[in-house]
């Protein structure tokens, strides 16, 4: 995949305290692809609720913000932030919940941030179990 020139700074929304059968793989997760972007030239904005994750710590974003993961809240960041995109899918259905409130309240538009790594078609899709399935035996997986 070609690397966009389009952005320069990401803001990635993690998944908060672990719960029994989430978040410890998006954290590893959320962790790697920080590194990365950041080895990409990035500027990476992190906003987790769990402050004793290892996503958290400061040499993996260049900025980081321990705050409730709700629109609100991250609303709050990219007004102040101003990032070029956000990247909800590495913080499990917490961020994903997070980035269709702001896609559908018009709010990333309003401020010309684009969501990536999955389109709100792409998410809305994988939540529709029926046409989840649907998608899945049109493509010969089933």
């Amino acid at each position: 995949m070609p690397r966009r020139t389009d952005i320069r700074s990401i803001l990635v929304v993690g998944s908060g305290p672990i719960v029994i059968g989430q978040a410890c793989e998006f954290d590893y997760s959320g962790t790697q692809a920080c590194k990365a972007l950041r080895a990409e030239g990035f500027r990476v904005t992190l906003v987790n609720s769990n402050p004793a994750t290892i996503m958290t710590d400061p040499q993996f974003a260049d900025r980081t913000y321990i705050e409730p993961l709700t629109a609100e809240s991250v609303l709050a960041i990219c007004e102040r932030e101003r990032p070029d995109a956000l990247l909800p899918t590495l913080g499990g259905q917490t961020a994903l919940n997070v980035a269709v409130a702001l896609a559908e309240s018009g709010d990333l538009d309003r401020l010309g941030i684009r969501l990536i790594g999955a389109s709100l078609e792409a998410i809305h899709r994988a939540e529709d179990r029926s046409g989840f399935k649907e998608a899945m035996l049109k493509a010969g997986l089933d």
